[in-house]
């Protein structure tokens, strides 16, 4: 599951705007809003905001001890 926090984190990673990720994940900019502040729950839009992230290069790290994250994928192929 991924929480508001990792979702505010990446679109920072990203430098995107409340309208970029809601263009990118094809979803009202509100429904991008209620997801940070934790106002909804999970669901279809939630899963097309991590899809977006996602396939932006966003990584998110689950809670192994260490806290829940985000990082950008390392580019395959470059030195």
């Amino acid at each position: 599951m991924v929480t508001s926090a990792q979702i505010r984190a990446a679109r920072a990673l990203l430098n995107w705007t409340v309208r970029d990720l809601a263009v990118h994940a094809g979803v009202h900019r509100n429904t991008i809003t209620r997801a940070e502040t934790d106002a909804t729950g999970p669901g279809h839009a939630t899963a097309s905001i991590r899809a977006a992230l996602e396939s932006a290069g966003v990584e998110f790290i689950s809670e192994n001890g260490g806290g829940a994250g985000v990082r950008l994928r390392k580019n395959q192929g470059t030195l």
